[in-house]
């Protein structure tokens, strides 16, 4: 029987492609912080609605906040604004594509803290798998940007490069830090606990970033909500990915959830061949190749 967190994972990553395509279309009318915060001030509300309905609907009380999970949803907040801003901050370089492509090393890196944070452990078979996948991740992005591996390996000293992984080692610790939240919650129901945490670290990116916002940027604020049709869109679909997310990583291995939601790039891939009829050359297509054999080994190791 097919385990709850994979067909989870793949909604989640469906929904972040979603969110990500709406995204782009908010970016000729709002500054990269204010497209930014559009994901988090739209989602907060409909994340709070999403936990009291689990919590009214299910039955389930609300569980008891500690000084653990505070700690956790904190900085799971404030790396996942993090990664975002050096994601943005890296297409600011000539050589952005080198970085672009390094920021891909964030399924290795969610596997390695991991361990070190909360002690997940992988099987050999799981390593492999992410490993592989990783590397057709990295492939599909060199091939993107016009990058040939060595100019990869000549680069890694490059600023871009050293953002790059930065802005991947962000993205694994939120992942990480989410999960070590809904951990921190005892026993409660995993939908409940995921919910829950979800709620409270979207509340800590609105009222962050917003007082960011607030003292760098005030005119944004405004933009953001003067946009609320195609916003509130961006919102709803951030938060379905979200809720798939908090719940695959409150119920399985970060890792394995962050190499699963690879097939985010799949999804990319078919749209681009067969709906856009955008050409594809033999470096794309070993790059998919390896993700799908990543994602299948994976799936038989997990």
């Amino acid at each position: 029987m097919i385990e709850l967190w994979i067909p989870v994972t793949v909604a989640a990553a469906f929904c972040q492609n979603l969110r990500s395509a709406l995204q782009k279309h908010l970016k000729a009318r709002l500054s990269d912080a204010g497209v930014t915060y559009v994901r988090f001030l739209y989602a907060f509300p409909l994340a709070v609605l999403y936990c009291t309905a689990v919590s009214v609907g299910g039955g389930l009380e609300l569980p008891a906040v500690n000084t653990r999970f505070l700690a956790f949803c904190f900085a799971g907040a404030i790396t996942q604004i993090l990664f975002t801003f050096l994601l943005m901050w890296m297409f600011n370089f000539r050589n952005f594509a080198v970085g672009t492509t390094y920021s891909k090393t964030e399924t290795v890196q969610v596997a390695i803290l991991g361990f070190l944070v909360l002690g997940d452990t992988l099987s050999a078979g799981a390593v492999l798998a992410i490993v592989i996948s990783v590397a057709g991740v990295m492939v599909l992005s060199a091939a993107h940007g016009r990058t040939s591996p060595r100019h990869l390996f000549a680069g890694l000293s490059e600023k871009s490069a050293l953002i790059g992984l930065a802005s991947g080692a962000f993205l694994g610790a939120s992942a990480i830090f989410y999960r070590g939240a809904s951990l921190a919650l005892g026993d409660a129901p995993a939908v409940m606990r995921a919910a829950f945490a979800l709620a409270v670290a979207t509340g800590i990116q609105v009222v962050v970033m917003g007082a960011w916002l607030a003292w760098r940027e005030p005119g944004q604020i405004g933009a953001v909500l003067r946009n609320w049709r195609l916003a509130s869109l961006v919102g709803l679909a951030g938060v379905l990915a979200s809720i798939c997310w908090f719940f695959a990583f409150t119920v399985e291995n970060a890792a394995h959830v962050r190499a699963l939601g690879q097939i985010e790039l799949v999804f990319t891939f078919v749209a681009s061949h067969f709906f856009f009829k955008e050409r594809t050359n033999l470096t794309e297509v070993a790059g998919i190749l390896a993700v799908i054999a990543g994602i299948v080994l994976l799936l038989h190791s997990a």
